[in-house]
């Protein structure tokens, strides 16, 4: 080593050199017998799993355009899609939005396997159970799935609120169960719930459970309909005249109704063969000020994503995650394991996703919604295949690897 004023400096980088060498050794022994230990644990990071893989966190990420491995399905192709969701069917022509991939930062999500989903729910139900939201990630899950079944191997059935998709080699369901605020209320009917009052009645909800009280994986969702400063909470039940109605602020509503599904959960869920999920608040696209746009303006003729990182919308409220956090941290010291599906930021970026004027209209347009098209654009829903796909590549992580 030379003397003088580079003596500090070569010390340094010596001792930098060092520990260069002592990783590369570190490296090599890895990936020799304690190779098992780091691809086991980069596994387990990379689907989802220990918490402790903090630098891997799924839901942490950016959109990566791939024309190549997404759509994972085609519109036209998918035997039971919906009106509601078929934007390219009802005439968009900007098709970009199906073309986006997830890409978290420290990690790669597992690609979608139909058939190694389909073998993992041999003989089991799977089962959504919410709003309107939970239904379209229900419907990309049957579209998911679809094109892996010959046609007279499958079939979809519609009992009340419960609509089930059938594999039958599989013996296997995919259902969807209509109840958008879990517990009851007068906006139970699957298709005449568009009222001007929402009552709920925060203390009931076996009418609902009992028909998904065996289920081996349930995904739950509610949020979009609790949206209003107050409701209307019953006491009693709908055909008694003797109940009692109170108006209560939203979120303590919220509050009392997730307490309502937490008990049940606790007390009926087989915490050995149940998989429990929670789908996260999806954002909506009503106020293009919002991302730095027009004032009045909403997610019609929007065609590029959100770059903004951290775009937060007002429409998604933190005092509702927070009560939902708060629910399933209760639930975990009780024993009973809920997954949060945390779509909540990854999908505020997309508001190019949803189908704005494109899908059916289920009234008549007037002739001043026809003169003036962001007045009836849906910017609550997602286009299909789209977004929720996403949410269904999480869910799959998580399913396959449990």
């Amino acid at each position: 080593m030379v003397a003088g004023t580079w003596g500090v400096r070569c010390t340094f980088h010596s001792l930098v050199g060092l520990l260069v060498a002592t990783l590369v050794v570190a490296a090599v022994y890895m990936t020799g017998e304690g190779g098992r230990w780091l691809e086991d644990r980069k596994s387990i990071c990379q689907n989802g799993g220990e918490s402790s893989c903090s630098g891997c966190n799924l839901f942490s990420g950016k959109w990566v355009f791939d024309n190549r491995s997404h759509p994972l399905y085609k519109e036209k192709q998918c035997t039971f899609m919906s009106d509601q969701l078929a934007c390219e069917k009802f005439g968009r022509q900007d098709l970009s939005y199906q073309n986006w991939r997830w890409q978290p930062h420290q990690c790669d999500l597992p690609r979608f396997n139909a058939t190694a989903l389909l073998e993992r729910l041999r003989g089991k139900r799977l089962v959504f159970v919410g709003d309107s939201l939970n239904r379209g990630q229900w419907v990309s899950m049957v579209c998911l799935v679809d094109s892996s079944i010959p046609p007279n191997l499958k079939s979809m059935h519609t009992n009340g609120s419960l609509t089930t998709f059938k594999a039958t080699e599989y013996n296997a369901t995919i259902e969807f169960y209509w109840a958008p605020m879990l517990v009851e209320s007068n906006s139970d009917d699957p298709v005449m719930h568009r009222l001007p009052e929402r009552v709920v009645r925060v203390q009931a909800i076996e009418k609902h459970a009992r028909h998904w009280t065996d289920a081996d994986i349930l995904v739950f969702n509610t949020y979009l309909w609790w949206r209003r400063s107050k409701m209307k909470v019953l006491w009693g039940s709908f055909e008694s005249p003797d109940g009692i109605y109170k108006d209560v602020e939203m979120v303590r509503v919220y509050e009392m109704a997730l307490k309502t599904w937490s008990d049940w959960l606790e007390v009926h869920v087989n915490r050995s063969k149940t998989q429990l999920f929670f789908v996260s608040m999806s954002p909506t696209h009503q106020r293009a000020e919002e991302w730095g746009a027009a004032e009045g303006q909403n997610c019609y003729s929007e065609t590029e994503l959100i770059s903004q990182e951290g775009y937060w919308g007002n429409g998604s409220c933190l005092k509702m995650m927070g009560v939902v956090d708060d629910t399933i941290d209760r639930l975990k010291k009780r024993g009973v394991n809920v997954k949060v599906l945390n779509i909540t930021q990854l999908s505020e970026y997309r508001k190019e996703g949803h189908p704005s004027i494109y899908r059916k209209q289920w009234e008549p347009l007037t002739e001043d919604q026809l003169s003036d098209p962001k007045s009836y654009a849906d910017c609550i829903h997602w286009c299909l295949p789209g977004v929720p796909d996403v949410w269904n590549e999480l869910l799959y992580a998580y399913i396959l690897h449990y």
